[in-house]
């Protein structure tokens, strides 16, 4: 886990440890993931983006986790650069949709031109559900007791 770089390039930087943020953002990926596959059925494109969003939360879990947060500009895309050196080659794909992901969410919500179709919706939200179990497998041992409360 190489995180140095982006430490000394100002892209993230050390905080206090904090479970309960931890807990808290697992948890609201979790209902994000639910709200996006509600919402399939009435807007496709904002589905996709509220599963974009629970992979950023969760993303940002696993950085408060390790007791980091994203600083300065882009820190959509240090959330996905540092997942993808925490998690490595098993989370690889997973990582690439996120950084996809993340670039079309963004013309979505900036552009008036853009389409996502179900297939690509049903998708994205299958893709944040084994990012978040993914991370959240990773942060269980440490939060176990908070999930219990």
């Amino acid at each position: 886990m190489k995180l140095d770089d982006l430490e000394s390039q100002g892209l993230i930087e050390r905080v206090e440890p904090n479970l309960g943020n931890v807990k808290q953002a697992l948890e609201r990926a979790q209902r994000d993931l639910k709200t996006a596959r509600a919402t399939l059925d009435i807007d496709e494109e904002w589905a996709y983006a509220i599963a974009y969003h629970a992979m950023l939360r969760a993303g940002r879990a696993l950085m408060v986790f390790l007791e980091y947060r994203p600083k300065g500009k882009d820190q959509h895309k240090t959330v996905g650069e540092f997942c993808s050196r925490v998690l490595g080659e098993e989370y690889c794909t997973l990582i690439n949709k996120f950084h996809r992901m993340r670039q079309k969410r963004h013309k979505f919500v900036y552009e008036v031109e853009s389409r996502i179709s179900r297939t690509e919706a049903k998708d994205s939200i299958e893709s944040a559900k084994r990012l978040t179990e993914g991370i959240f497998r990773i942060t269980k041992q440490k939060t176990e007791d908070l999930f219990k409360r």
